[in-house]
């Protein structure tokens, strides 16, 4: 066969990753932190892009002079055709300040020292036992301000110390205070640095260690336990012996906790349970709000009909629109081919990145959706009724590409009566059942595991064999290496861990049981 040269057209199609779609991929893996750092990223760098202000009753007012926009609906909230085309600033400016409006006294005048700002405590200076009859005022100011660690050990230090050298050495410990009221220092290098002695440095430490709560500035765990004895006069020469060897504890080695010690069963017991009374972290007392630090991105309620909502949170869904009257005015006083370019281009970025952000809003709702619907049992019964789950079933019940599942479960939350589980939470491997019955969901029996130990006393503590006969008794078709598995994954000890621990809190000790006979 002759080889020569031709030339021929072919017509074929193929799917071309283009910036856009490569930037919708991208958004939907970003957890809703990143993705609001994206977008303000983006509404820099184009000046074509503004966030819509959300409307609440006639009473909001947009303060932005450049754009402005009606909040998206549920719908397809940031669209490009979401809103008018642009905005206008506010003409004319509001008749009175925001510390001057009074709702509940409309008619009222305003009080005195309101042009200086909001209401607070110094209106009622000379106001006799009649009260006062104008305006309104500041509940806030007569809240107490929450005292923070830092604060109340200075407090109590400006009343212990009157030596200048010993308080500058003081102000520069309690500077190092952590929030669990731990001091971590050197006491050669900090005398060195501030040119003093470590016996002045250590002189002052005492004082500081006197101060409210017991075991404060302690420089690791054992001084802290050491302090908080002392100041419950607890502090003999056993429990002395048993704070030096706290690793002993931690590894329930209570048969060299007594011969170390020199004290009975009772009385190890008690020890210990004097211990377990103490606080390890004094300072968390002070300022320990509880925070949330997570924040879901779709919440799922019970529905009137017994089934169950799901909706996105809109907080966390940046806002967006096209400012089109800026552009149709930027765009008629462009000159050269240079600007009708980067106008154009920056029309078509912002144009992409608010569709992008409406694709992803309704991807997220659509797997979550279908999450809710496949792990039913869950919602309405607890985790005992979660079904196996991968990611393909999801993909072919919406019809999506796995790919695209992953990357929507990835870092996304959601919010249930349960709490607050990732998506990912609720993929599961599948474990066979005993009998040939419907599979059961991994963690499932990681919860059925758990349930099991915390059942166990301390005469009848389960080894992981006994956990597999129950769990096969159960429906459960598992092996002994998968339970060893699940437990050390959930951080539960072994069975001969568990048994001192159990007979600790009872009391009452037995023999040591041979690591190498014991089935764990």
């Amino acid at each position: 066969m002759a080889i020569s040269q031709r030339l021929q057209l072919r017509q074929s199609q193929a799917l071309v990753m283009t910036p856009q779609l490569m930037q919708a991929i991208k958004l939907l893996a970003l957890s809703n932190l990143d993705l609001a750092a994206y977008v303000e990223a983006e509404l820099e760098r184009n000046p074509l892009l503004d966030r819509s202000v959300e409307e609440e009753g006639a009473a909001a007012v947009a303060e932005s002079a450049s754009a402005a926009g009606p909040s998206a609906d549920a719908e397809g909230w940031g669209g490009a055709d979401a809103g008018p085309p642009g905005a206008t600033p506010v003409e004319e400016p509001l008749d009175t300040r925001v510390e001057d409006s009074f709702p509940d006294h409309a008619g009222a005048s305003p009080p005195r020292g309101a042009a200086d700002g909001p209401a607070g405590y110094s209106e009622w200076a000379g106001v006799g036992a009649g009260g006062r009859d104008d305006g309104d005022y500041n509940l806030e100011a007569f809240v107490p301000a929450e005292t923070t660690l830092a604060d109340w050990l200075r407090d109590q230090f400006a009343l212990a110390v009157t030596s200048p050298s010993r308080r500058m050495i003081g102000q520069y410990l309690l500077d190092l205070v952590d929030e669990a009221g731990y001091l971590s220092i050197d006491l050669e290098a900090t005398a060195e640095k501030l040119g003093t002695s470590a016996a002045e440095i250590e002189a002052v430490l005492g004082i500081l260690q006197g101060f409210d709560p017991p075991g404060i500035c302690a420089r690791d765990l054992a001084e802290c336990l050491t302090l908080q004895l002392k100041e419950r006069d607890r502090f003999d020469p056993a429990m002395q012996a048993l704070i030096a060897r706290l690793d002993l504890l931690a590894k329930r080695d209570f048969a060299a906790l007594k011969k170390i010690c020199g004290v009975g069963d009772e009385d190890i017991a008690d020890m210990i349970a004097e211990i377990r009374k103490l606080n390890p972290k004094p300072g968390l007392a002070f300022g320990s709000a509880v925070v949330q630090p997570i924040v879901p991105d779709v919440f799922v309620r019970p529905g009137p009909d017994g089934g169950w909502l799901v909706e996105l949170n809109t907080d966390t869904l940046p806002k967006v629109l096209v400012n089109q009257t800026y552009y149709a005015e930027v765009s008629a006083t462009a000159k050269s081919d240079a600007d009708k370019s980067y106008l154009a281009d920056r029309l078509q970025s912002a144009t992409w990145l608010v569709r992008a952000l409406d694709q992803r809003a309704r991807t997220i709702l659509k797997v979550a959706n279908e999450i809710v619907r496949q792990q039913d049992g869950f919602f309405a019964r607890g985790v005992e009724h979660l079904r196996p789950l991968n990611l393909k079933t999801v993909a072919d019940a919406i019809s999506m590409h796995e790919s695209t599942v992953s990357r929507v479960t990835a870092n996304k939350y959601m919010a249930t009566s349960r709490g607050i589980f990732e998506l990912k939470y609720f993929f599961t491997s599948a474990i066979a059942a005993a009998h040939g019955g419907e599979a059961h969901s991994a963690e499932a029996v990681r919860h059925r595991i758990k349930q099991l130990v915390d059942a166990e006393t301390a005469a009848d503590v389960l080894s992981d064999d006994t956990i597999v006969d129950k769990l096969r008794d159960a429906g459960v078709d598992i092996a002994r290496r998968t339970v060893a598995k699940y437990r050390e994954a959930m951080r539960i000890p072994s069975s001969v861990q568990r048994r001192r621990e159990k007979q600790a809190a009872a009391g009452t000790f037995s023999a040591p049981v041979d690591s190498k006979a014991a089935n764990t």
